[in-house]
């Protein structure tokens, strides 16, 4: 089970869309943003990985074979906690687990002690960038495609899906992954 936090949008990212949409008016902020929030999901789908960083936390079955995070790019790993059949979820040691961060920034993990846990919640910090400002161009530029072809679109029974250049202004980031 994989539990990631909204994007806590900034003022920025309303702006832009705002200028792209040919927006003036300050009343449509709100539904701005759900617009954007809904393309940044629509671009992280299609990219295989998160664009604006946030905290994670992914339930995993305690193994003592490497599990890959489900999230990336993942930054850093903040806890681990146990979680056992019965009674209170506590804290890993150190100790009782390994993390890996690979070159390709796909968090893993295993478990060498976990005690009494059965499973785990490993609580990490994933995305490719700090915030809107910090992302490349041509993919901001392919979310505010994104969201104004929502916005254009809303409760159209004819609607094909984004246009075909928002593909090709993400294609470079896209990471597929072989299971």
């Amino acid at each position: 089970m994989l539990t990631i936090q909204p994007v806590a949008l900034t003022v920025d990212a309303v702006d832009a869309a705002k200028t792209y949409l040919r927006l003036e008016s300050d009343d449509e902020d709100s539904s701005i943003a759900a617009l954007i929030a809904a393309a940044l999901v629509h671009a992280e789908g299609y990219l295989g990985q998160l664009l604006i960083e946030r905290d994670v936390v992914e339930r995993m079955p305690v193994s003592s074979s490497w599990q890959r995070l489900g999230a990336t790019p993942v930054r850093s790993v903040t806890s681990v906690t146990g979680i056992p059949a019965e009674g209170a979820s506590f804290a890993l040691a150190p100790n009782t687990y390994k993390l890996d961060i690979n070159r390709h920034q796909d968090g893993w993990v295993r478990f060498t002690a976990p005690g009494s846990a059965g499973r785990a919640d490993v609580t990490y910090r994933a995305g490719m960038v700090p915030g809107w400002p910090d992302l490349p161009e041509a993919i901001s530029m392919a979310v505010l495609r994104i969201a104004a072809h929502l916005h254009a679109h809303r409760d159209a029974a004819e609607d094909a899906g984004p246009p075909t250049a928002v593909a090709s202004l993400l294609r470079p980031w896209r990471r597929m992954r072989l299971t």
